[in-house]
């Protein structure tokens, strides 16, 4: 979700007419978004976006320089709140980073010493950060639907950072920068998502952006990580590795999710390695110049090897986290930028 609220009072949620599709032109970001005048409060969610919405005029398109590091003004005087109350090193540094490369002011919230701790719910700490008057809050929680019950307590903007086993949108939008980048276009592409399926958000969202985006989508792991019926979201389902990651593209690493997980998925950690980790001879099945991808972090030796990991030809893993600074700092600036009316009617 990316979630834009307004003070006015309004019931219902109106049909989302937008895209959050990316483009990318040398070292620039792009995040393409489309408002509504009469939408008071806006949810943007990676499987809401309509295939037609794709290619939007130039004035819904928020550019945000990525090439020389230096830190604008677009957001000086805006107050950024990141709440995580899951361990994040990748996405909290991200967002961190990119609301002072545009010159806001951050707070990092740490949820381990709040009032949470002492006992307070999660619409209590809305209704006070509300009080505080912050222009936009980045949440991560591991219950699926907060960041939507949050969206709906606050008068500011709120960007979803992963929401339990529900979505992590910028995740699927740095992935789909990164593959751009690379290969030019995701039309035609047949991408290969690996792993833990059942628990991974970064999945669920890749899957919806993908396909809107033009690229087949196949899910490779073993039956007890695979979700019920997930072929009715239009992928391919596999259940080894030579079927899944024949003649791909592109191969999409998940780690196994054991924070997630209650009970016991997988016989041990060295058979989940030997027949759905990737390593250089499962990689043979793919295209010879497939790209490798991880959202991270990763667990060497468990679903990645290191060589194919570290393959400085074929791996974008890093190429990731660098993106995931240019995507979040297009957000940002689409949702609470200066230039934020010339993106749809953002008051």
């Amino acid at each position: 979700y990316i979630h834009h609220a307004r003070k006015e009072a309004n019931d219902g949620w109106p049909e989302f007419r937008g895209s959050s599709a990316i483009e990318d032109q040398v070292d620039c970001a792009y995040v393409v978004r489309k408002s509504d005048a009469s939408d008071t409060k806006k949810t943007v969610e990676i499987k809401c976006i309509k295939p037609g919405d794709m290619m939007m005029p130039e004035p819904f398109v928020a550019e945000v320089e990525f090439d020389d590091g230096k830190k604008t003004a677009s957001l000086r005087g805006r107050t950024l709140i990141n709440m995580f109350f899951e361990a994040s090193t990748r996405t909290q540094a991200s967002f961190e980073l990119a609301g002072k490369r545009l010159g806001a002011d951050v707070m990092n919230m740490s949820v381990s010493s709040s009032s949470i701790r002492k006992g307070e719910t999660l619409i209590d700490t809305a209704v006070t950060l509300n009080a505080m008057h912050p222009d936009l809050i980045v949440m991560r929680h591991h219950s699926s639907g907060s960041v939507e019950l949050l969206s709906q307590k606050v008068d500011c903007s709120v960007i979803n950072a992963g929401d339990g086993q529900h979505e992590h949108p910028t995740q699927a939008l740095l992935d789909a920068l990164t593959i751009r980048r690379r290969r030019g276009s995701l039309q035609g592409l047949l991408v290969a998502i690996c792993g833990d399926i059942m628990h991974s958000r970064v999945a669920r969202s890749n899957i919806h952006l993908l396909q809107i985006m033009g690229a087949r989508v196949r899910v490779v792991g073993p039956p007890t990580l695979m979700p019920t019926d997930i072929d009715k979201l239009g992928v391919e389902v596999h259940y080894n590795m030579r079927n899944g990651l024949k003649d791909v593209d592109i191969v999409m690493m998940l780690r196994l999710q054991t924070e997630r997980m209650q009970g016991s998925f997988v016989p041990s950690i060295s058979e989940y390695f030997r027949f759905f980790g990737l390593d250089a001879e499962k990689l043979k099945f793919a295209k010879p110049n497939a790209l490798i991808m991880h959202p991270g972090p990763m667990n060497r030796g468990v679903e990645i090897d290191s060589e194919v990991a570290d393959d400085l030809d074929r791996s974008v893993i890093h190429e990731q986290v660098e993106m995931g600074v240019a995507v979040r700092m297009a957000c940002l600036e689409a949702l609470i930028g200066g230039r934020r009316n010339a993106i749809g009617a953002v008051a």
